[in-house]
């Protein structure tokens, strides 16, 4: 302390001067946070054209938009006039849109930081001139004298130099995750320097934590991003940058610039293999020829863009994130929805995540007779005054035992606990163990059973005035006149009572088995006597301590003694003889607590949650690692991770550490470990060592979920692929560095939430497969269209219309498909895993071969078959319709009030419109038909039938209605050169459409017995792996 005074120069009887604060003001800044200027809206905006999808739909509405203009200027802009714009202005209509929900996600994201500078304290009460003020927090310096009581918050970093009382505690464990608070002192901590954590820093104070008990002064030693939680906001802002996309925007990406390199190959091909037909002399010039071939590979390039898959993709997760709102899963960020389905490893704090943060009373142990011991089970895990006892004590029995039990439980207490109307449960106020103590003494009761039967109805109706009755009821039988204050060598407290009834005094302790048992000489039986404490009764009684520490409890004894002499007559007064006594050093009072009578142990924790087993186990089946990482001691954790199976019974030591032990080891034993398969535990973590722990897990490939709830966890929760804080319990900081955050603080959601997540996975693939096939169906009609010199079937806004508004209801609906009934009990899938397997791709091109092939198919056969008003041609003709001008004797009936006299060539321009209408009808028939195809990957819509998703039979209905629309609208029917089509041609388009389905049942019939192949061989090699094993 000496050699920090000399360093800071500083005098702590007197404090800093006002010179001094001046100059450190100037060499150290404010005692604040950074703030980070806020990204730009500019910035923001551009951010979301950073797409590949994005970028190519730009580039096509560019193209669009420069053909259209050149064209507005030529021959036809009277013929087309606006017509011409709408599919470059729709294009860029969709990407402003997405641009507007991205900017606004964007920008309601980052609040972390601000969130952190929220838990400063506003004022501080400092010593300067050897004067005690209050003054705004942020205007201390390094040097401060400053002094805190209970209730405070600790505004800086600073060193203990003098207790005012004789012990302090800090409840640190949103800094540090320890589930109990910390006694500090000046004394130095007695530390390895590697192992010196911030968990072990005793004579220390960190900024934003909060005194429960005590009072102090002490010497500030860092302030603002110096300090611990300083530290943590460099964390934070460290993990920030190195965020990476979501491995569905990944594969959208590679899918991007796979569709860039096929749409730019097949869009020249395209464009060469028509060569030829530049010369054709229907287009007037070869130049003309060459722009009316090269308009239609801008066409291709729209048929292959799935426009309308950046909108359908948000619609799914935003409906995705509905769904998980209703199971108390709040998604900040929308691509985390899909980000959940591939997580393979959960990193998990454990107090207040795994844990209730709510210290319980576990067990009571009592002595019977002689050297046998009574264990009990206590149920119960939050602060709630219910619980039951088992075996069940008995007041009638044991009334001198269970009385003096609860007295000491109750008296020998500062805290207390209360019931939160607002928030409907009960809170503790004061030190979380004694407020275990307060529970445990309401779990045991009244002495009266017609008192206890008539309180525990009151309770029912009545929580809030009957939260803690049964120690009023003991409050009411003694009188507290001293407290011994908690000292750190004797380990124990005491309160000196004066009984009801009684003329002398007695003392109630409670403190560490191991110090307390030493001083006690007798041990009360469950009859109420009080006989001698012998070695075998010791030995009972220690053999019980360790084996509730082996379950990492804390183990409290208790204990009292019937005073004598001047205490035993001790009144309160301040004149009294006893009041010398009691003011001696702290040191002193393990003689006063001596001659102790044993009264029993109870065994106190932070208990895991009752719903945790369960889905850690179900985590397990579907192929999920959990590892806890928690601030807390080695022992505490261990055990919670064994109870709830994050570890085996007999777990091997090499599924848990230390922080400080695992980073001391070398990087690859580091990633050998995390290989592994089973759970694993990390112990005594800094906020660095989460964050490098899940670094180092991301490194592997593993897609990480890092739970939290605490300061401490936002640069992990930011740094991993999806944060999760906890809602009720969680700070303001963990939920803004949070991708989600749990308004039930029910790590059971969190396996809903992977389940949503995997089920959202599966049915974008099923509608991005529903797109891709009908867009490829599009690409080959127009490549065959070309490659065999037909006129052209569909033109580009025909095909934008079907892939913007005929495609859009279905690919959505396809987002409410159900999820498969094994869907937790697959592996989840790898971030490396392809959206497209080569399987897969197969699939879509037979499929979209046969949609090209239909749509041109339907298109010759009106020409050359189909029986009507109009004049059937053949093959040839409809081939090498471009030379018609030089064709003799070539003539046309008149149909549909079109002159073909005049000009017969006009029959493959002007009198297409039938033919155009057949073909753009088949392809949307086709894409209905498809989409029930993409109900399930291989389930055959025998089993999995289409009232299965009844919002796709709607979407069906509006799809079909909107194509009607265009047909059967003159106006419309104009704007998209189609006309209207009767009966005989509507079952035509069925003839055409309907063979989709079949083709894709052979192709899911071959799916399946692939996937049954692939399963078999798996179980077998498992079988031969497990053989060898049994065999060695």
């Amino acid at each position: 302390m000496a050699e920090l005074c000399a360093h800071l120069e500083v005098d702590t009887a007197v404090g800093l001067s006002s010179a001094q604060v001046e100059a450190r003001r100037a060499e150290y800044g404010w005692n604040e946070l950074d703030k980070e200027d806020p990204t730009p809206l500019w910035e923001l905006v551009l951010e979301q054209f950073d797409d590949t999808l994005v970028k190519i739909l730009l580039a096509a509405a560019g193209v669009s938009f420069a053909l259209a203009y050149f064209d507005d200027a030529g021959e036809h802009a009277d013929e087309e006039g606006i017509l011409a714009y709408i599919e470059p202005i729709v294009i860029l209509v969709i990407l402003v849109l997405n641009a507007i929900v991205g900017v606004w996600q964007e920008a309601n994201a980052e609040a972390a930081l601000e969130a952190l500078k929220e838990l400063q304290s506003e004022h501080a009460r400092v010593l300067r001139d050897g004067k005690m003020g209050t003054v705004c927090s942020r205007e201390l310096v390094p040097g401060d004298v400053v002094e805190v009581k209970v209730g405070d918050r600790v505004p800086a970093d600073t060193r203990v130099s003098e207790l005012r009382t004789t012990s302090l505690r800090i409840d640190q464990s949103q800094l540090t995750g320890e589930s109990q608070s910390v006694a500090k002192d000046p004394a130095a901590p007695n530390v390895k320097d590697d192992e010196l954590v911030v968990q072990a820093k005793t004579n220390i104070m960190f900024a934003t934590t909060t005194v429960v008990g005590g009072i102090a002064r002490g010497i500030v030693t860092d302030i603002g991003m110096a300090t611990e939680i300083g530290k943590i906001q460099q964390a934070v802002q460290s993990a920030g940058e190195d965020e990476e996309d979501t491995p569905l925007k990944k594969k959208l990406n590679e899918f991007g610039d796979m569709l860039s390199q096929v749409i730019g190959v097949i869009c020249i091909l395209v464009w060469a293999i028509n060569y030829s037909h530049f010369f054709d002399p229907v287009h007037g010039s070869v130049f003309k020829g060459c722009i009316y071939y090269f308009k239609i590979a801008v066409a291709l390039a729209v048929a292959a863009i799935p426009e309308g898959l950046p909108t359908v993709i948000t619609t799914c997760l935003a409906l995705g994130t509905r769904k998980m709102a209703a199971k108390n899963a709040i998604v900040r960020k929308l691509p985390s929805v899909e980000t959940l389905g591939c997580t393979n490893v959960i990193c998990s704090d454990k107090t207040g995540t795994l844990t209730t943060n709510e210290m319980s009373c576990v067990e009571i142990v009592l002595p019977g007779s002689k050297a046998e011991m009574s264990a009990h089970a206590v149920s119960g895990i939050t602060y709630a005054p219910v619980g039951t006892i088992e075996p069940a004590v008995d007041f009638g029995k044991s009334p001198a035992q269970l009385g003096m039990l609860s007295s000491i439980a109750s008296l020998c207490n500062s805290s207390g606990i209360e019931y939160d109307e607002k928030g409907s449960k009960y809170v503790r106020v004061g030190e979380p163990t004694e407020a275990s103590l307060k529970v445990l003494v309401e779990k045991i009761g009244l002495p009266d059973g017609s008192e206890q039967a008539a309180l525990l109805e009151k309770r029912e109706s009545d929580p809030a005035g009957s939260v803690q009755t049964v120690n009023d009821y003991w409050g009411s039988k003694a009188k507290v006149l001293a407290t011994l204050e908690f000292n750190r060598d004797r380990k124990s407290m005491s309160v000196l009572t004066r009984p009801d009834g009684k003329k002398t005094n007695q003392l109630l302790v409670k403190g560490a088995p191991e110090g307390l048992l030493a001083r006690c000489t007798h041990i009360m039986q469950a009859n109420g006597k009080v006989v001698k404490l012998d070695k075998a009764s010791a030995d009972a009684v220690s053999a019980q301590q360790q084996r509730m520490s082996g379950r990492a409890l804390r183990v409290l004894a208790l204990a009292y003694k019937d005073l004598s002499g001047d205490l035993g007559s001790y009144d309160g007064t301040p004149g009294h003889p006893a009041t010398k006594i009691l003011g001696q050093d702290t040191s002193a009072f393990a003689e006063i607590e001596s001659g102790l009578t044993f009264v029993g142990l109870v065994g106190i924790i932070d208990p895991p949650r009752e719903e945790i087993a369960p889905m850690v186990q179900q985590c397990k089946t579907a192929g999920i690692r959990i590892m806890m990482i928690t601030g807390d001691n080695k022992l505490t954790a261990e055990a919670i991770a064994t109870e709830i199976g994050i570890l085996d019974e007999g777990f091997d030591p090499e599924c848990s550490f230390t922080g400080t032990d695992f980073f001391k080891m070398g990087e690859a034993d580091q990633l050998k470990i995390l290989a592994g398969d089973g759970g694993l535990v990390f112990s005594r973590t800094e906020p660095t060592h989460k964050q490098q722990l899940v670094k180092l897990l991301k490194s592997q490939g593993c897609v990480v979920a890092m739970t939290g709830d605490g300061v401490n966890d936002a640069p992990a929760l930011k740094q991993a692929d999806i944060g999760i804080a906890m809602g009720l319990t969680g700070t303001e900081v963990a939920k803004e560095a949070a991708d989600m955050i749990l308004a039930d603080d029910n790590f059971a959601t969190i396996v809903l939430a992977v389940e949503e997540g995997r089920s959202i996975y599966n049915n974008m693939q099923a509608f991005i497969r529903y797109l891709i096939s009908s867009n490829i169906g599009e690409v080959a009609a127009i490549f065959f269209t070309a490659a065999l010199g037909l006129p052209e079937g569909l033109i580009p806004v025909q095909l934008l219309w079907v892939n913007l508004v005929t495609d859009g209801p279905p690919a959505t609906a396809l987002g409410f498909n159900p999820p498969d009934a094994d869907i937790m009990k697959k592996l989840p899938r790898r971030t490396d895993d392809s959206l497209i397997t080569p399987w897969v791709f197969f699939r879509y091109m037979v499929v979209g071969i046969y949609v090209g092939f239909a749509c041109v198919a339907v298109f010759a056969y009106w020409y050359i078959y189909h029986e009507g008003d109009h004049t059937n041609i053949t093959w040839e003709q409809l081939s090498n319709w471009g030379h018609c001008s030089t064709w003799t004797d070539f003539k046309v009936n008149d149909f549909d009030g079109l002159d073909m006299q005049t000009d017969p060539c006009k029959y493959f321009t002007d009198g297409k419109a039938k033919a155009s209408t057949l073909s753009l009808s088949v392809l949307v028939a086709i894409e209905m038909f498809n989409a029930l195809n993409a109900l399930s990957e291989d389930g055959s819509l025998v089993t999995m039938p289409p009232w299965a998703n009844p919002y796709l039979l709607l979407a069906m209905v509006v799809s079909f209605g909107m194509h009607f629309v265009i047909l059967y609208v003159d106006s419309l029917a104009d704007m998209f050169n189609v006309t209207p089509l009767d009966k005989d041609e509507w079952m035509l388009v069925l003839a055409f459409s309907l063979p989709v389905i079949f083709i894709d049942e052979i192709l899911k019939f071959a799916g399946r017995q692939m996937s049954a192949k692939e399963l078999k061989e798996r179980m077998e090699a498992g079988k031969k792996v497990n053989g060898e094993k049994k065999n060695q």
